[in-house]
């Protein structure tokens, strides 16, 4: 008996990700860094993506010594289509193909309605709406032709309930989510599919930033600010990179194959609406 409940968990816990293939963008630092890790230790392979050279070989170099499995960092812009095109060509040829993606970026810059110019608002769209557009649209006759693929937008707890000065977030990444689940509807035949992970306040650079730029608009100490963050938190405390990205290691493996089309908060407790 002991003996058969020992397989059952073996079973339950193997995410069946040996062999696979993700791409995740931002992934040098961050939230970004530990869902690749987090992905290379279940046995994926993994490509890498940011600006800054140093930083993102450094990373590379870290989880392949760390898990085994093979990391491929390629310097990119995600607001540039030619930057995009390259991390996907360059994903295919080394591995042949790509079963999961994950849609990651920085957040536009905090501020209120009468801040923003057109300019702003349409750097933030390339940022936040295009770029995992950009990404999809060419993932996607691979993971068709395959019949698998999962696709994981990070956004933000925004998408469910506002926060205060950051109207680009809160009016752009939900539009991602308006995408991802009318596509989820269309390319579930294939076996595909298609969630939004958003994150509570997690103690990251953006957080920082942040916190930052909101000692400087309200005139308090960082410690104030800090506590009015983790207040909200039903935890009382800042989320860990590592927290959100086990959630997302979950939606790229077989174990999620019946969720689609969902937006999933990792938030601690920060949302208080029941959706």
């Amino acid at each position: 008996m002991m003996y058969s409940i020992a397989i059952y968990m073996v079973s339950i816990l193997n995410l069946n990700l040996k062999g696979k293939t993700a791409i995740v963008s931002a992934s040098s630092r961050g939230i970004g860094r530990a869902i690749a890790y987090g992905l290379a230790r279940e046995g994926a392979n993994v490509t890498i993506l940011a600006r800054n050279k140093e930083q993102l070989y450094k990373t590379a170099k870290e989880i392949s010594s760390a898990t085994g499995s093979e990391v491929l960092p390629i310097i990119a812009d995600v607001t540039k289509k030619e930057d995009i095109e390259i991390v996907v060509r360059k994903t295919i040829d080394t591995f042949g193909t790509v079963h999961i993606l994950v849609n990651n970026s920085g957040g536009p810059p905090s501020g209120y309605f009468e801040d923003f110019s057109d300019s702003d608002w349409i750097k933030a769209f390339e940022l936040l709406v295009l770029n995992p557009i950009r990404f999809i649209r060419l993932v996607l006759p691979y993971m068709k032709k395959q019949k698998w693929g999962r696709i994981i937008n990070i956004v933000s707890v925004s998408v469910k309930e506002p926060i205060d000065n950051l109207i680009l977030s809160n009016s752009l990444r939900s539009a991602v989510v308006g995408i991802a689940k009318t596509l989820s509807n269309l390319v579930a035949e294939y076996n595909i599919t298609i969630n939004n992970v958003a994150p509570g306040p997690t103690f990251t650079s953006r957080i920082k930033d942040l916190i930052k730029a909101q000692v400087k608009q309200k005139g308090i100490t960082e410690e104030e600010v800090k506590n009015a963050w983790t207040q909200k938190v039903a935890m009382k405390r800042f989320g860990k990179p590592e927290e959100i990205a086990d959630m997302v290691v979950f939606l790229a493996s077989e174990r999620a194959s019946f969720i689609t089309g969902t937006t999933i908060q990792v938030d601690g407790g920060y949302v208080k609406s029941l959706l």
